[in-house]
């Protein structure tokens, strides 16, 4: 075999373009004919000098092999063989369909088991299911329908399922699909023949369509699972940036979720229906204010009124519900008012789905709403906690400064000591408001000789009713337990929020250009996606577990080559994946799907 260059056109410049093509010659009678055994693009970068030792190393490679003078052999050299040996595997094989290995002919070879060598190790079980989710609901047709060509639908779809099975960096995505991953061979797309760039370009394509691919997206999944739109869940959660940002205008310091006040944040809204599909997603500076947003995003989702719109209580404010409730909305949140009220007389004992009580009863107000009283046993507990933490650390510092006073080169100026005292207050939960204090000055009137305190009652407050929380809304006809339940679904926002962050790459972001950050998040929601479709039907197969231990579970399962010395001398190449093991085999069986992804390609040399 050898390598042929051929110039195919010349560009508007005047520069000539070459292809280049791996060639063999085939003796038919008399004749001599060359046949082209694969196409090797317009990117080829091997030095024409190397590209004899390059042929040779491939036939080696068929043939199993091992190089007479291995050091010699330049990085790029081998791992271009390496390439092209499983690409000619793969097209030039004789593909089989797994099937069913009793009703097959048998196909029998005699081969020297001490040739044996598998090589070429690349994961399969994540690019399997996340193929067969984004089939579920005619994914790569819709790139097609929105103008995106073969190689750019490859390259977004790699770009999804590399976030779903190996969250990262577009460049990390890029390693993984070219050293790791075996969803080239699913799809019959060369990604070590394709440049970073194209990844970076896939991110683009999807974020110039992206209300298209959400609304078509969604529309899809609704009709799949038979879902309604009766209930609207909102939530705001941020990433933060790597290293100083200054080129990004959405990339504002801001309250971060991860406790990174030194980095640069962006903030992503997100649309939940009442199953946990993403309806809409929306980017917003890392500082805007959660309440600001909600107009906006409800606006451009154009839910039908009378929706139930579920929201947090940063987004519950007295002017949002307003517009709620004159755009026909009906709501469900978290009430804003401070003092903590409960008749455990009136409550009714609830079980939760984890097994905890919840104690809930409606009341009636004035104003054409009705709130949601709640006491949880767990929470209480945990909010007694808190109490008692802030408690302790709040009296200790107060005999500090009590200690202090008697000791030489102490602060004992009283203007002082109330600055040290309200700062202890700020960072005392609402502990340090339960508090008399008294400073008793001395006879100049400006230094303390002695610090008094009483702790008074708290009525309303986290410390006399631990575990309270109340719910308002406009729902009047709805019972207790299913304003509550409803509620609970908030929960489920979080979750995802979790999901996002930890499973599928949200954070933290290195691009520095806006429309790239943007790309990036977007491609997170669109996994998310994906792993909910997943998941769901999983569930219904009885199969809950999280996405990272799914994730985990299928990342075994491998495609390798085989191969074998045969008696004529040939070299018997095969190459398929290794059974799946029981979880793995549960998840295909649960999703009707292959237990042996790509078949089976065979190949003689």
């Amino acid at each position: 075999m050898f390598i042929r260059k051929t110039q195919t056109r010349t560009g508007k410049d005047g520069k000539a373009y070459s292809t280049y093509r791996l060639v063999k010659s085939v003796r038919e009678g008399k004749k001599v004919r060359q046949v082209t055994m694969l196409n090797l693009g317009s990117q080829f970068d091997i030095p024409k000098e190397d590209w004899p030792l390059l042929c040779q190393r491939i036939t080696d490679i068929h043939k199993g092999q091992s190089p007479l003078f291995a050091a010699n052999i330049p990085e790029a050299v081998e791992a271009e063989a390496q390439r092209i040996a499983a690409l000619l595997l793969v097209q030039g094989g004789t593909g089989e369909p797994d099937g069913d290995r009793e009703s097959r002919e048998p196909d029998l070879e005699t081969v020297d088991l001490a040739t044996l060598e598998v090589m070429r190790p690349r994961s399969i079980g994540v690019e399997h299911v996340g193929l067969w989710a984004m089939a579920q609901v005619g994914f790569a047709e819709t790139l097609a329908a929105q103008g995106l060509g073969p190689r750019l639908r490859a390259a977004v779809i790699g770009s999804i399922i590399g976030r779903m099975a190996n969250p990262g960096s577009e460049r990390a995505t890029y390693e993984w699909l070219c050293e790791q991953s075996g969803l080239g061979e699913l799809l019959g797309v060369d990604y070590e023949a394709m440049s970073l760039m194209q990844l970076y370009r896939a991110s683009d394509a999807l974020l110039a369509c992206k209300d298209e691919l959400e609304g078509g997206l969604f529309a899809r999944v609704q009709n799949l699972f038979g879902l309604s739109c009766t209930v609207t869940l909102y939530d705001l959660t941020n990433t933060y940036f790597e290293g100083e940002l200054t080129t990004n205008p959405k990339a504002k310091r801001g309250h971060s979720k991860e406790k990174r006040s030194d980095a640069p944040l962006l903030t992503l809204g997100l649309v939940l229906d009442g199953s946990g599909f993403a309806r809409r997603s929306e980017i917003f500076p890392g500082n805007v204010g959660e309440p600001g947003t909600m107009q906006e995003i409800l606006e451009r989702l154009e839910a039908p009124r009378g929706a139930v719109v579920i929201l947090d209580r940063g987004i519950a404010t007295e002017d949002n519900i307003t517009w709620l409730r004159e755009h026909g909305y009906h709501y469900l949140v978290v009430s804003r008012k401070q003092r903590r009220e409960f008749d455990a007389d009136l409550a009714t004992p609830l079980t939760t789905a984890s097994g905890d009580t919840i104690h809930i009863y409606k009341t009636a107000e004035a104003d054409g709403e009705v709130n949601l009283l709640c006491y949880s046993e767990r929470r209480a507990k945990k909010e007694e906690g808190i109490v008692r933490r802030f408690t302790e650390r709040f009296e200790a510092e107060l005999h500090k400064i009590a200690a202090g006073l008697s000791k030489p080169r102490t602060m004992k100026r009283i203007d002082k000591l109330w600055e040290r005292i309200g700062r202890l207050k700020a960072k005392s939960r609402g502990v340090g408001n339960m508090y008399d204090i008294e400073l008793i000055p001395d006879d100049t009137g400006k230094i303390a000789k002695e610090i008094r305190w009483q702790r008074r009652e708290a009525n309303g407050t986290m410390v006399s009713h631990p575990g309270v929380y109340c719910l308002r809304t406009n729902l009047l006809q709805w019972d207790a337990e299913r304003l509550w339940r409803t509620y609970i679904m908030l929960t489920d926002l979080e979750a995802v929020f979790r999901s996002l962050k930890s499973e599928l790459g949200l954070r933290p972001m290195y691009h520095r250009k806006a429309h790239r950050c943007d790309g990036h998040l977007f491609i997170s929601v669109l996994a998310y996606q994906f792993v909910q479709i997943i998941r769901t039907r999983l569930r219904a197969a009885g199969i809950t577990e999280s996405w990272q231990r799914i994730r985990t579970s299928l990342s075994s399962q491998r495609r390798v080559t085989v191969t074998f010395r045969r008696a004529d001398g040939r070299t018997l190449n095969v190459r398929k994946a290794t059974l799946p093991e029981l979880g793995q085999r549960r998840i295909y069986q649960a999703l009707g799907l292959d237990m042996q992804p790509g078949g089976i390609q065979k190949l003689v040399q």
